[in-house]
C-alpha cells in the first residue's frame, strides 16, 4: 500500500507531457509555395490599385479631355491617367477602386484590355484630331520575374518531386508500401505469416482419409508442441518433411492444418515466389526466409510446389539460363542443412514432380521424411464424402458407402466437385435436398463431360455409335478380366458421341491377361463397325490411343513381352529427359513397334471373332440401345444371360467392411438401373 501512494504522488508531480508538433520539411516546401503564389498575386484584381474600365468609356472619357495620357503595356493592356481636374469631378470619385490600397498621384486611374492594336490606335487618333487633344501615347514593356523564374523552374520542380514520391514509396515511406514500394525489398521473402487464431481454422479433423500421411506430420506437430517428450530419448526433430502425391490428393490441405494445429509461427509461400527477374532475388528471399522463421522459432516453413526451384541442377542448361534457379537452390540446400543452420525450423513441401527433385534436397537431413499422399482408396474416399456432405442439404438416408464406390480412382478434390456439382443440380431441379441420382449425375458430368442434347446426329451415324458401344458391351460382357459394365449411352457428352461405363476393379498389380483382355475390349467398338457394316471410322480415336499406349507400356515400361524380354526402358529419375538418343538400338526399336502392332492386331482379331459369334446378339443389343439410347446391366442380362465370371461389389473394391446392403445391391438388376449413371 505504502508504494502504491508513493506511485501515485509522484504521477501527480509529474507534469504532463506536451506533445510538440514536430518538424516536417513538407513545412518549408508549404513556405517556399505560398511566398511564391503571393508574389504571383500581387497584381491580380485582390491587390489592384487601378479599376477596370472598358474601350467605349475610355473613348468617351477621352472625347471629354479627361485623358492625360495612355500607357500601351505589352501590346495588349491600356492603363488609362486622368488629368488632375478630372480626377475631382464626382463620376471619377465614385469609381475608387475596392482594393487593398489606394492608389497614388502617379498611378493608373483605369486599364482595360483591348483587342486589335490597330483598330484602336486608329480611334485613338481619330478622336484626338476631331477634338484637337494633345493626350499621349506611351508604349511601355512589363515583365513579371518571379513569374518567369517560376514556370522556368516548374518542370524542374515537378521531376524533383516526383523523385523524391518514388524515392520515398521505394523505400518503403509511401502509405502501405505499395506495389512501388518493392524495388529495395526486392530480396524480402513474399512468406505470409499465419496466425492460427485468426487466419487458419483447418485442424486435422477436416483431413478425412491420408491416415498415414497425417500421422507422419502429426507427430512433427507434437513435437513443436511437446520437444521433451522425444528429446529425453535422445531423438532430435526432422529438420523437413516432403509430402508428394497427385494433383487433388490433399497435400496443400495438410498443410493447412499443420498450420492450424502447430501453434507456433508458419511461414507460408510457393516455389514461385522465389522466382524473379532480377538476379540474385530468389537467394536473397530464401535467407530473408530462414532469418525470419529462426527469429520465431520454434516454426514452421511451408514451400508449395517446390519444383518450381528444386529441380535437378546441370539438366537443360546449354544457355546458362536457369543459373539463377540453380543459386536460389543453392541457398536453399545451405539453409537447411549449412554449416551454421538451427535446428529448430522444421521445412515442409509439397510437389507431384518429385522424380524432377535435386538428389541433394531429397537427401535425409534435409528432407528427412517423404510421406507419399496417394488416391484414396474405398475407405478413405467414404471419409472424405462425409466431410463435404457436412454443409449440403442431403437426403436421409443417402448412401455413402454406394457413393464411395461408384468414384474409383476420384482424388480429393474430384470428390469435392462431385458434391459441389450434385448441389448445383438439385437446385437447378428446384430441389429441396441432394438426392442420390443427383451425384450420379454429376459423375456422370464430371468424367463425361456435359451432355449435348441439341447435337445433329444423322440417322446413319446414330446407327454407326449404337453398333459401336453395343461392340464395346458385349466383347467386355463376354471377357473374365474386362471390367464390369454399368451403363451404355449414345447420348453425346462432351467430346465423345457416346460411352460405355465400368466399375474397374481397385488393383494394386496387373496381370498380362488383364490387360490384354482390357485391350480387346477396348477394340470391341472399332471391331463391332467392322463385323456389322464391313467398314470402320474414325470414332474409335480415342480407343486406339489407350490401346497403343497399354500395349507399349507392356513391351517398354513392364517388361512383359516374350520378345523384347524383361527389359524396361523407362526412367523413373528423369535422366533420359533430356537425352537426345534412345536407350536402345534401331533393331530393338522395330522389334518393339513389331510386337506393339502384334498385340494390338491379335486382340483386335479376337475382338471380332467373339462379335462373329455373337452377331445376333450384338445387333439384338444395338437395336435396343437405338431405341431406349441409354442401357443398363440389366439389358445385357436379358440378351447374353448371367456373366460367367460375374463379382460381387465386395470382391471388386475388396473391402473387407462391407455390408450387406451393397451385395443385395450388386445381385438385384433392378437396382442397377435405379442407380442410373455410374462412373467408369
Amino acid at each position: 500500500m505504502a508504494n502504491d501512494t508513493k506511485d501515485s504522488k509522484d504521477n501527480k508531480n509529474k507534469k504532463p507531457d506536451l506533445k510538440k508538433p514536430k518538424f516536417s520539411p513538407y513545412w518549408i516546401y508549404g513556405s517556399i509555395f505560398v511566398i511564391f503564389l503571393a508574389l504571383q498575386l500581387s497584381g491580380s484584381s485582390n491587390f489592384s490599385q487601378t479599376k477596370k474600365t472598358s474601350q467605349a468609356e475610355f473613348e468617351n472619357y477621352l472625347r471629354q479631355g479627361d485623358v492625360q495620357k495612355v500607357e500601351i503595356v505589352n501590346k495588349k493592356i491600356a492603363k488609362v491617367y486622368l488629368t488632375q481636374e478630372a480626377k475631382s469631378q464626382g463620376v471619377h470619385t465614385k469609381n475608387k477602386p475596392k482594393g487593398l490600397l489606394t492608389p497614388g498621384a502617379n498611378d493608373p486611374t483605369y486599364e482595360f484590355e483591348f483587342g486589335d492594336l490597330q483598330n484602336f490606335e486608329n480611334n485613338f487618333q481619330i478622336i484626338k484630331r476631331e477634338n484637337n487633344l494633345d493626350t499621349q501615347i506611351i508604349w511601355n514593356t512589363e515583365t513579371n520575374l518571379w513569374g518567369e523564374v517560376i514556370v522556368g523552374l516548374l518542370p524542374f520542380i515537378v521531376i524533383i518531386g516526383i523523385w523524391i514520391f518514388i524515392m520515398r514509396r521505394m523505400s518503403g515511406g509511401g502509405a502501405g508500401g505499395g506495389a512501388g514500394s518493392q524495388i529495395f525489398n526486392i530480396g524480402k521473402s513474399k512468406a505470409k505469416l499465419f496466425d492460427e487464431k485468426l487466419d487458419v481454422k483447418t485442424s486435422f479433423k477436416d483431413v478425412a482419409g491420408l491416415e498415414g500421411a497425417k500421422e507422419e506430420v502429426q507427430e512433427i506437430v507434437d513435437f513443436l508442441k511437446f520437444p521433451e517428450k522425444y528429446t529425453a530419448l535422445g531423438g532430435k526433430i526432422p529438420k523437413g518433411a516432403l509430402l508428394v502425391g497427385p494433383p487433388g490428393t490433399g497435400k496443400t490441405l495438410l498443410a493447412r492444418a499443420v498450420a492450424g494445429e502447430a501453434k507456433v509461427p508458419f511461414f507460408s509461400l510457393s516455389g514461385s515466389d522465389f522466382v524473379e527477374m532480377f538476379v540474385g532475388v530468389g537467394a536473397s528471399r530464401v535467407r530473408d526466409l530462414f532469418k525470419q522463421a529462426k527469429e520465431k522459432s520454434p516454426s514452421i516453413i511451408f514451400i508449395d510446389e517446390i519444383d518450381a526451384i528444386g529441380r535437378a541442377r546441370g539438366k537443360a542448361n546449354f544457355s546458362g539460363s536457369n543459373d539463377e534457379r540453380e543459386n536460389t537452390l543453392n541457398q536453399l540446400l545451405t539453409e537447411m542443412d549449412g554449416f551454421g543452420t538451427n535446428s529448430n525450423v522444421i521445412v515442409i513441401a509439397a510437389t507431384n514432380r518429385a522424380d524432377v527433385l535435386d538428389k541433394a534436397l531429397m537427401r535425409a537431413g534435409r528432407f528427412d521424411r517423404q510421406i507419399y499422399v496417394d488416391l484414396p482408396d474405398v475407405r478413405e474416399r467414404k471419409e472424405i464424402f462425409e466431410v463435404h456432405l457436412r454443409p449440403l442439404k442431403k437426403e436421409e438416408g443417402l448412401d455413402t458407402d454406394f457413393l464411395s464406390k461408384q468414384t474409383p480412382g476420384f482424388s480429393g478434390a474430384d470428390i469435392a466437385n462431385v458434391c459441389n456439382e450434385a448441389a448445383l443440380i438439385a437446385a437447378r431441379g428446384e430441389k429441396k435436398a441432394v438426392g442420390k441420382q443427383d451425384f450420379l449425375d454429376a459423375v456422370d458430368r464430371i468424367v463425361g463431360g456435359l451432355e449435348k442434347k441439341n447435337k445433329i446426329i444423322t440417322p446413319a451415324e446414330k446407327e454407326a455409335i449404337a453398333y459401336h458401344e453395343a461392340g464395346h458391351a458385349t466383347v467386355s460382357w463376354m471377357l473374365e478380366h474386362a471390367a464390369p459394365l454399368v451403363k451404355v449411352t449414345i447420348v453425346p457428352r462432351g467430346q465423345s458421341l457416346g460411352a460405355a461405363w465400368y466399375l474397374p476393379e481397385e488393383r494394386l498389380i496387373v496381370r498380362p491377361e488383364q490387360m490384354l483382355d482390357e485391350m480387346c475390349a477396348t477394340l470391341g467398338g472399332r471391331a463391332a463397325e467392322k463385323v456389322i457394316f464391313n467398314k470402320i471410322s474414325t470414332g474409335a480415336l480415342s480407343d486406339l490411343e489407350k490401346v497403343t499406349k497399354q500395349a507399349r507400356a507392356m513391351v517398354t515400361v513392364y517388361g512383359l513381352n516374350d520378345k523384347v524380354g524383361n527389359l524396361t526402358y523407362y526412367d523413373s529419375s528423369g535422366q533420359s529427359e533430356y537425352n537426345f538418343s534412345k536407350p536402345y538400338s534401331e533393331k530393338t526399336a522395330e522389334l518393339i513397334d513389331k510386337e506393339i502392332s502384334n498385340l494390338i492386331e491379335t486382340q483386335y482379331k479376337r475382338a471380332i471373332d467373339l462379335l462373329e459369334t455373337n452377331k445376333e446378339k450384338l445387333t439384338e443389343l444395338a437395336n435396343v440401345l437405338l431405341a431406349k439410347e441409354v442401357i443398363f446391366k440389366d439389358n445385357l442380362e436379358v440378351i447374353f444371360g448371367k456373366r460367367p465370371f460375374e463379382k460381387s461389389i465386395s470382391e471388386i473394391v475388396k473391402d473387407p467392411k462391407e455390408d450387406k446392403q451393397a451385395q443385395k445391391a450388386s445381385e438385384a438388376p433392378q437396382a442397377e438401373q435405379e442407380n442410373g449413371d455410374l462412373t467408369s
